[in-house]
């Protein structure tokens, strides 16, 4: 998870595009963050998904291969 003062830098970069515009060093820096955020949401959505297991209305596992693999793999 990105850290409190991260996210409150990217909450201000993008207050500030909307009303005075920013700095090319300002814009870059807004880049980087978002690509860090979502970066640590692509992370927290796969280990969700991994740690998900999908049950059929007739009680049968039908969690995907690809996702039974993955689990394996993280457990050894």
């Amino acid at each position: 998870m990105l850290s409190k003062e991260k996210m409150a830098r990217i909450n201000e970069l993008a207050k500030k595009s909307k009303t005075l515009g920013l700095t090319d060093s300002e814009a870059k820096e807004q880049s980087k963050l978002r690509s860090e955020y979502l970066a640590t949401f692509r992370a927290q959505m796969l280990d969700t998904l991994t740690n998900t297991k999908i049950i059929d209305p007739e009680g049968n596992d039908v969690t995907p291969e690809k996702i039974k693999a993955r689990k394996k793999n993280m457990l050894h």
